[in-house]
């Protein structure tokens, strides 16, 4: 069996396969001119609805050897015991106590918690979630369960990005995933409904959107701005798409 050593990995190599890959839009995008296109994904089934919320992407690495990384989407930001941490964007001020609890019960294997840290000061939609530039918010939304990680810390970059983007990475299902957020008492993304179809068309998903969340479900101290959007997935996470306001506007305004 290898043995992992944090002081030993190849940190390039550990941030590629912990990333979280691009979420395609419910609607393909038109490379043209960034509207959408009558083409839209296809749901096998039973569709779990959850709000998308607007913040920052970070993520939780635990690591097999008791160590964790703490990272925005693209960038590691900080190891357990360092003096020193990255600040962009208050990802390791406000998730350091989360990620020394969840360490604290990890049974190996890098397991990824999926964070979305929102309010704050944490782009221009802060202000929907909050008045105060100094609360912030976390939601989890996802888990990446990699307990074969040994192999693919050992792929050329391309090859683990590829596969990242290619939908590789083990995520946890919706039961697991609601297993995981109590046990690491971390408050999932809302979920919205469940349904057995989704409208195909640009009016009729736009129509879905604004009769099924008027306004954000997580505001922070009695804030309820405007939502991000809405994100579509499977139960067993198999296929996961997004739908947002502002794309659906744009396009409808162009059309008008």
């Amino acid at each position: 069996m290898t043995r992992f050593d944090l002081r030993a990995a190849d940190l390039r190599a550990l941030n590629s396969p912990t990333k979280y890959p691009s979420i395609p839009t419910y609607h393909e995008l038109d490379p043209r001119n960034g509207g959408l296109l009558e083409s839209a994904t296809a749901f096998p089934g039973d569709v779990i609805a959850t709000e998308k919320v607007d913040g920052t992407n970070s993520r939780l690495v635990l690591l097999p050897d008791g160590n964790y990384l703490i990272g925005s989407r693209e960038e590691l930001l900080y190891a357990r015991g360092d003096l020193i941490g990255n600040p962009a964007l208050g990802i390791v001020e406000q998730l350091r106590a989360v990620a020394d609890r969840l360490i604290a019960v990890h049974d190996g294997g890098i397991h990824v918690y999926c964070l979305e840290l929102y309010g704050g000061k944490v782009g221009g939609a802060a202000k929907q979630y909050t008045k105060d530039s100094a609360r912030f918010g976390w939601r989890l939304f996802d888990v990446v369960l990699l307990e074969n990680w040994a192999t693919a810390l050992t792929w050329p970059q391309a090859q683990i990005s590829a596969w990242r983007e290619a939908g590789g990475q083990p995520y946890a299902d919706e039961e697991r995933l609601q297993d995981l957020a109590a046990t690491a008492r971390l408050e999932l993304t809302p979920r919205l409904f469940r349904a057995d179809a989704l409208p195909t068309s640009i009016e009729g998903m736009r129509e879905l959107l604004t009769s099924r969340l008027p306004e954000t479900l997580v505001g922070l101290d009695g804030t309820r701005g405007r939502a991000e959007g809405i994100v579509f997935r499977t139960p067993d996470r198999k296929v996961i798409a997004k739908a947002r306001f502002q794309d659906y506007a744009r396009t409808l305004q162009r059309r008008s």
